[in-house]
């Protein structure tokens, strides 16, 4: 099964959750600049959750808003489930 990414923003807090897995608390974190938090996976070191800070103050900028995670395993675990040819 393909692995995917929710999303969820909490309003009060002005926090975008982007999770691979439930948060646990054995995970390790670390922030990657810009007020952006990554939760790591402590046996393999793969990214599995992000925490983007003051989120809705992002989208007010006129500039591009990267993060800088990049998540390689979800696109290696992909299976083509379609039947096209």
């Amino acid at each position: 099964m393909a692995e995917k990414l929710t999303f969820k923003y909490d309003r009060e807090a002005d926090i975008l959750y982007i999770n691979r897995r439930r948060p646990y608390p054995e995970q390790e974190s670390e922030e990657v600049g810009d007020d952006i938090i990554v939760r790591i996976n402590p046996k393999n070191g793969e990214v599995e959750n992000v925490e983007i800070l003051f989120f809705s103050t992002r989208l007010l900028r006129d500039d591009v808003f990267e993060i800088p995670v990049t998540f390689a395993s979800l696109g290696a675990n992909h299976q083509n489930t379609s039947n096209a040819p």
